[in-house]
């Protein structure tokens, strides 16, 4: 940008916050000034409101706006109602985007529960909702982390024309049909083992389902479950020989992080009770027919005995429809990862990488990693070098490189000093060789556009928003 570009932004920001933004708030259902969370840069300006389909929405603009705008989808997916809560804790830790000269918006979305399309209309309405009450802003960029990171990548490829770029974080890219396996596996390897999820004197019901919908059960009863079964909050010397064959088993079948065990187990109950029972209907989207699980210590009797069932096939294309991603994205993609993030394996980026690659489209994906080990949140100065290479791709209309991406980095670190540590050298390995392929699941995309447009004509298709 030259400076006097520049300074025509700043210039226009300026008049934008100081004239437009009370205009705006005046006028009936639009936004109102709201206080902004604490992490925020001194002068950002923030305004909040409930959107006509129900959602909570937070927007801030620091004290020297760039002009462009970053529209936020978060993770989860949260399974109680929707509230301004939401907004405000993924404002506190993103706030280095706004501490970088950017605008910020989020939606809590409508709802709790799964609905990929849900979050991806609900972002989009809330760009439609900023330019109506600020004005259109130079550039709109997408940032999408953890399950949000599924919710942007479908926002791209439904409503790119109003975006100039994505950067995902963390994404859950492999999509809802495949990127559960490793929970469908957990669940049904975890009763194998334990017994008691459900106990035997307790009403039965499909592992698929994740527990019934009339279940009392929390999660901390879940937790107590776990730790009965494999002492996996104790010592290793505190545990039973049995508690520790239990443990060793499930996580080397599996290859799910010890720390981040009961977490996964919590989303295959209570969020697949949310997307089978409350989305689905009740219909089962998941299959483990045909998988030969490994790694146990006795992997024939494991396979004899671990429960099998197969997907109904419209529960599983409504999954599709609603989460699976056809890679027809427009506009370029940047995406950041842990490679040891504990929640969404570093292993979903192959798949997002093969699904571009066979719709002739990796020329608009870089892709970055991080020796970094948590999944909720990463160094602010890895964030900032990763927008701002996003920002130089759209204005020069080059690629970065990881190379490059990297070493802009330390020049954020001076102001961060949350530490770079990105890996330009690191490839991920295949979404199979993390994940026990399904037959018939080795291709990508998991879903075409074709099928995409094709089952878009039919009456009720996908989840209810």
């Amino acid at each position: 940008m030259t400076r006097l570009r520049a300074a025509l932004v700043c210039v226009a920001s300026a008049v934008l916050l100081a004239g437009l933004t009370p205009a705006a708030a005046a006028g009936g259902g639009g936004p109102s000034p709201a206080d902004c969370p604490e992490k925020l840069p001194a002068g950002t300006r923030c305004f909040g409101g409930k959107d006509a389909a129900g959602a909570y929405y937070l927007i801030a603009f620091p004290r020297s706006w760039n002009g462009t705008l970053v529209m936020h989808a978060h993770g989860g997916p949260d399974l109680g109602a929707a509230s301004p809560e939401r907004t405000s804790e993924d404002l506190s830790r993103w706030a280095v985007m706004v501490d970088q000269g950017y605008a910020w918006a989020g939606s809590s979305y409508r709802r709790g529960g799964y609905g990929t399309r849900m979050g991806a209309e609900d972002t989009e309405n809330l760009r439609r909702l900023f330019g109506s009450a600020f004005g259109t802003p130079r550039r709109t960029l997408l940032h999408g982390q953890s399950w949000g990171g599924n919710i942007a990548a479908k926002t791209a490829e439904l409503y790119g024309r109003h975006y100039a770029g994505v950067l995902l974080t963390n994404g859950a890219v492999a999509g809802g049909t495949r990127g559960y396996n490793h929970r469908v596996d957990l669940r049904v390897v975890y009763q194998y083992y334990c017994r008691n999820h459900p106990r035997p004197d307790e009403p039965q019901y499909p592992l698929w389902t994740g527990l019934p919908a009339d279940s009392a059960m929390t999660t901390a009863d879940l937790r107590a479950r776990l730790q009965e079964c494999t002492g996996y909050q104790s010592p290793p010397e505190r545990r039973t020989a049995v508690q520790q064959r239990n443990l060793s088993d499930i996580l080397a079948v599996t290859r799910i992080p010890e720390r981040t065990l009961a977490s996964h187990l919590q989303f295959a109950t209570f969020t697949f009770r949310d997307m089978v029972g409350t989305r689905l209907g009740g219909r089962n989207p998941f299959s483990n027919v045909g998988v030969r699980y490994t790694g146990s210590h006795d992997d024939a009797a494991l396979n004899r005995g671990v429960a099998r069932f197969a997907a109904d096939p419209a529960a599983r294309r409504d999954l599709a429809y609603d989460s699976d991603l056809t890679g027809e994205v427009p506009i370029p993609v940047l995406s950041l990862h842990a490679i040891d993030d504990p929640t969404v394996f570093v292993e979903q980026e192959s798949a997002y990488r093969a699904t571009l690659r066979a719709t002739g489209r990796s020329g608009l994906l870089v892709q970055t990693f991080t020796r970094e080990r948590e999944h909720s949140a990463l160094s602010p100065s890895g964030y900032a070098a990763a927008v701002d290479a996003l920002q130089r791709w759209i204005d020069t209309g080059r690629a970065p490189t990881p190379a490059s991406v990297a070493a802009a980095c330390p020049a954020f670190d001076a102001r961060y000093g949350t530490g770079c540590h990105f890996d330009p050298g690191y490839r991920p390995a295949a979404f199979e060789d993390r994940v026990a392929p399904r037959p018939g699941q080795r291709h990508w995309p998991a879903m075409s556009g074709l099928e995409s447009w094709l089952w878009s004509h039919i009456p009720g298709v996908g989840i209810k928003p």
